[in-house]
């Protein structure tokens, strides 16, 4: 029994020196990991600040247009409002086609920012992002731009 203890132990000691778990390699092994990891947690630490600056510039850009969008529809409402106060019919349509123009143009402004300032987010996080290193790219959620686009406007 002690003889197979003896030749287990011996195994082992062959195995796991054949793998590199002690010795020279092993610390060379461990030294490299966690200089990585070092160099992985400060590019992590900078695609963190990047994203958020990213999403305050967007969450900031989506106020604005939301806040333009509400202003254009309460023109509209009082613009409407008053066309129907007019006394003639053809001084009616002819407000009410002017509030449906201006509203239209407010809407179509407040979308146009919304995009240029979304662009705008995406561009300087993509820089930014491109500064943090080679291991940042693995953890970014660039990849997921397409789903910003389809929801507001393009990023190219």
């Amino acid at each position: 029994m002690h003889q197979i203890g003896a030749l287990f132990l011996t195994a082992a000691a062959g195995a796991s020196g054949l793998f590199g778990l002690f010795g020279a390699h092993a610390a060379a092994r461990a030294e490299l990991h966690a200089s990585s990891t070092v160099a992985v947690s400060a590019d992590i630490s900078c695609i963190a600040t990047a994203v958020a600056a990213r999403e305050s510039s967007l969450d900031s850009a989506m106020t604005t247009e939301t806040a333009a969008i509400n202003s254009a529809y309460s023109a509209r409402a009082s613009a409407l409002a008053s066309a129907y106060a007019e006394p003639s019919a053809a001084t009616i349509r002819a407000s009410v086609k002017s509030a449906w123009a201006t509203f239209t143009a407010s809407i179509q402004l407040a979308h146009k920012n919304w995009k240029s300032a979304q662009q705008t987010a995406w561009m300087q996080f993509r820089t930014a992002a491109k500064a943090c290193g080679p291991s940042a790219a693995s953890v970014s959620d660039a990849s997921n731009a397409s789903l910003d686009v389809s929801a507001g406007g393009a990023t190219n």
